[in-house]
Order: C-alpha cells, then sequence, then structure tokens
C-alpha cells in the first residue's frame, strides 16, 4: 500500500516552488512525481523585500504568507494531478516555507529563525494535513534550527563503511559529511547561487548566469575575491548556518566599494569563485580525504561551478546528485517530504551534530486536514 508525502521547497534563491509527492512504503523511497512552479514577479519582489527591516512589515509578511501558500497549493494540485493519486491519500505535505530572517542563538541567546508559512490555509486550499514550522523546536533546544537536510541526506545518500559528501547549493549553500564510521557533521558553508543570482538579474535581466556561462567568461579579481573572503563566517567553526541576514546585497555592496571600476562579468566570475572557494575550503578543513562529493541544489546546475569545485577538490568525485537517482531540483523538497513523515511519526532526530541542538527532538507541527 502507497506512503505517499509531498515536499515543498522555496528557498533562500526566490526562483520558485519546488515539489515532490513521495511513497515510503518500499525500503527505499520513490519520488513518484515532481512538480514546480515560478513565483509571480509580484510575490518574488515582496519576499525579497521582507529579507530586511522596511514598513509594515507585520500586515505585509501575513499577506506574503498567504500569497506563497496559493502557489504552494498550485504545486500540490500539480502533483496529485500529474501522478492520477486523490488528495486523500497523500498523508501529509511537509512545507518548509520562505525564510525572511535567521538570527539563531543571538540577542537574547535563543534568537529566532522566521519562515512565512500558513500551514492553517494550505491545508483549506489542499484538503490534505501539513506538516510546518520544522526549525522552531530546534532553535528553542539551543540550535542554529539549519540545516536540516543532512538527515535526509544521510537516509537517501549515505552508504555503509565509506565516507561520502553532500554539497547543496541553493541560495545559502551547505556541506554535510557522512564518515565511515558512522558519524554526520552539516552546517551552511555560506552564500550559494543568491549573491550570484542577484548580481546576474541587474547586470543582464537574467534571472542567473545559465550554466555559469557568463562568469566562465570573466576573470576573477584576486583583491576582491580576498576582501569577500575576509568574512569572519567562514572561520567561525559549526555548528552555524547563515541566509540573507547575512549574506545580502548590502554585504556585497560594502565590499565593493572599493572596486568601483571592476567589469560586472569579473564581479559575476569573482561571485562564482566565492561560492567555489568556500565550499571546497570546508571539505579540506573537515574531511581533506573525501573522495566522493554530490552536489545537488541549483548550483549543480552551474557547469563552471562545478568545474571549479572539481579542480579545487582534484581528489574527490564531483557528480550531482541525478547520478545517485535524485535530480538535484528534487532533493531539499524531498527532503521536506522525509521530514514530514518523520513528524507524523513522531520519530526524533539526533541534532547535535549538525545543529548544535541539545538532544534529540521531533521537529515541525502538524495541521490536520
Amino acid at each position: 500500500m502507497p506512503d505517499l508525502y509531498i515536499g515543498l521547497m522555496s528557498g533562500t534563491s526566490l526562483d520558485g516552488v519546488d515539489g515532490v509527492l513521495v511513497d515510503f512504503s518500499a525500503s527505499t523511497p520513490v519520488v513518484v512525481q515532481y512538480a514546480c512552479a515560478p513565483f509571480p514577479a509580484k510575490l518574488r519582489a515582496e519576499l525579497l523585500a521582507l529579507n530586511t527591516p522596511g514598513a509594515n512589515e507585520l500586515h505585509r509578511a501575513a499577506l506574503a504568507g498567504n500569497g506563497l501558500m496559493r502557489a504552494y497549493a498550485q504545486v500540490v494540485t500539480a502533483l496529485v494531478a500529474g501522478a492520477g493519486v486523490a488528495a486523500a491519500s497523500v498523508r501529509a505535505i511537509g512545507a518548509h516555507g520562505q525564510t525572511v530572517r535567521h538570527r539563531p542563538q543571538e540577542f537574547d541567546g535563543t534568537g529566532y529563525t522566521l519562515q512565512l508559512c500558513q500551514p492553517a490555509l494550505l491545508a483549506e486550499l489542499t484538503g490534505i494535513a501539513v506538516v510546518a514550522d520544522f526549525r522552531s523546536r530546534d532553535v528553542a533546544a539551543g540550535g542554529q534550527g539549519a540545516p536540516l537536510a543532512p538527515f535526509f541526506h544521510q537516509s537517501w545518500f549515505g552508504r555503509p563503511g565509506e565516507t561520502v559528501g553532500v554539497l547543496n547549493i541553493g541560495g545559502i549553500s551547505n556541506i554535510t559529511l557522512l564518515r565511515a564510521n558512522g558519524e554526520m557533521l552539516g552546517f551552511d558553508c555560506g552564500p550559494g547561487n543568491s549573491l550570484m543570482d542577484s548580481w546576474c538579474a541587474l547586470h543582464t535581466g537574467k534571472p542567473y548566469d545559465s550554466e555559469g556561462a557568463w562568469a566562465a567568461s570573466g576573470k576573477v579579481l584576486p583583491p576582491l575575491l580576498e576582501n569577500l573572503m575576509a568574512e569572519p563566517y567562514f572561520s567561525k567553526p559549526p555548528p552555524k548556518s547563515t541566509g540573507r541576514d547575512l549574506f545580502s546585497q548590502a554585504w556585497l555592496q560594502a565590499h565593493l566599494s572599493a572596486f568601483a571600476d571592476a567589469a560586472p562579468v569579473d564581479v559575476q566570475a569573482t561571485l562564482t569563485e566565492l561560492t567555489a572557494r568556500a565550499c571546497s575550503a570546508d571539505v579540506l578543513r573537515y574531511q581533506p580525504d573525501l573522495r566522493r562529493l554530490i552536489v545537488c541544489g541549483g548550483g549543480a546546475l552551474n557547469t563552471h561551478l562545478m568545474r571549479r569545485l572539481a579542480d579545487l577538490l582534484p581528489h574527490a568525485q564531483v557528480a550531482s546528485s541525478a547520478d545517485w537517482s535524485l535530480p538535484p531540483l528534487q532533493v531539499e523538497a524531498t527532503a521536506f517530504a522525509w521530514l514530514a513523515r518523520k513528524t507524523v511519526l513522531g520519530e526524533k532526530l539526533e541534532l547535535q551534530s549538525t545543529t548544535g541542538a541539545k538532544g534529540a527532538r521531533v521537529l515541525g507541527c502538524i495541521y490536520p486536514a
């Protein structure tokens, strides 16, 4: 009998919603259907604006959350229609929501992480139970609230007796190290696609640098790269997580102030190199003997970035998650379907090695259909 869950993910890249319908009835889960939808331009602009303080934020955030749920519901409709299944046969939807602030352990020692999500509305729109708010319990338990995908990475990509790295390059990049001895380490490396995408949009009008071709046509600016790599976050030990709160356009512009004459294409080349260097440096720092690195997220589709990762990690096989039966744009959504199932089953996750939380916790809240 099928054991169906839906996972929905909209990441810091703000390029839209990825959704999967997953059957967990067999020992190896199967992605039955995939669907995606770009954000309407107005919603995307508002979600981006809400990453920084502004007027009337509470009102705007509530309405943006409603709009986000309508976009989520459209993807859910496409998933069940495409798979030819009834909504009632899906046990739950795992909805990550849209991160607009991420400040764990700051201010009062606990801090917060904020994902715009209206799970009650999503349950009403779809007629399916919704699991949401995955990160808050982790933050309450003293953790970073992110990354959470490493637990799924361990389930899907882990191999007994083999050390495997999983690098997700979305708007922010995060690394999971699945060690041969069973230990796991996971944390955010730093910027992924977010700075590259916004710079590309500003100077070319395109939402992203397809295959990294624009960056590949420029040259890296070593003084600018050194300036960017001097950011203290990069040398901070894990557990650690980050987001647009730090790696924003304001952060970039502050570093570019001394490089006003730089050609935009060379800045793009340097931003791509920044992502490659930050990720590879973490691999070399925490698993220098790594032989296999699986890359997922939109960054796995950036040919130039993948080539630079391979150059910087010559002893590792750098390959797309597609080679492991899960296309790059489906990994994060599948992770939240997997997490939703854990919540429904009441299963705790051992969080210490990734988020630094005090112990095992059940993550997420359930909104019945």
